[in-house]
């Protein structure tokens, strides 16, 4: 028996939940062949659900599945917005075929392979008192006020590993969950953030924001991750491959 009745309503008891992955491997795997046998050959198609974290999904991952799509107009990518804690459940209960995250893979069931390499800096408006202060001390990290990413954001758990080090307890003002929200707060003179590079390039190339001189290293990978029971189609590689020769 796989199935346990609830009621009216049918739910997959232990032994149905560990062959789910399995037969959802051959379902897949016989709709891709009589895709292949429809299509000219070399000509991918299906739809592929990737799951990213907020940063790489913000920033770089419409561009790049704009590209992708442009050579493969048959291709139905199905991108979703998460933070890194829930990228990863989203792989372990199978809702998502590739993950995109922040920092390293904490979860051991999952296969993660680090994808490119990314800058963070600590942001505050160009008339914070520390803003021209040259190169800041762990004193004044410590006494500072900061706006932070929510618990479970990879940029948030960068941050927490480079100056916990440094300063035992910091002052966190506010915790927000999404990049705009925090850079707003930041340019209203609220405190401190700690965002990729990538997210804040145009505001300090525009002089809205600064980025500040410290003793923290603030360099992290972006990685991808897979669970190794999910069917990794023809498309479910070609994408990959792809996201790892993208600059």
């Amino acid at each position: 028996m796989l199935f346990e009745r609830l009621g009216r309503r049918l739910e997959l008891n232990d032994a149905g939940s560990r062959l789910l992955a399995h037969a959802e491997k051959l379902l897949q795997g016989m709709a891709e062949l009589v895709d292949a046998a429809r299509e000219p050959e070399g000509a991918l198609r299906g739809t592929l659900h990737v799951t990213a974290s907020a940063t790489i999904g913000t920033y770089l991952l419409p561009m790049l599945a704009g590209r992708f799509s442009e050579r493969h107009p048959g291709v139905d990518l199905q991108l979703r917005l998460r933070n890194t804690r829930e990228v990863m459940s989203d792989i372990l209960r199978f809702d998502a075929d590739l993950g995109l995250i922040e920092g390293q893979c904490t979860e051991s069931r999952l296969v993660s392979e680090v994808w490119r390499h990314d800058e963070m800096a600590i942001i505050a408006s160009p008339q914070h008192p520390l803003a021209d202060q040259g190169r800041l001390s762990i004193g004044a990290l410590q006494s500072a006020q900061w706006i932070l990413r929510e618990p479970g954001s990879g940029s948030r758990a960068i941050f927490e590993a480079a100056i916990h080090p440094h300063v035992e307890r910091i002052q966190v003002r506010m915790e927000l969950d999404q990049h705009e929200a925090i850079k707003q707060a930041v340019r209203a003179g609220f405190g401190l953030a700690c965002l990729s590079r990538l997210s804040v390039a145009g505001e300090l190339a525009r002089g809205e924001l600064v980025a500040l001189e410290t003793p923290l290293s603030l360099s992290r990978a972006f990685s991808l991750v897979w669970h190794p029971e999910r069917y990794r189609s023809p498309l479910w590689q070609a994408f990959k491959v792809f996201l790892l020769e993208s600059e």
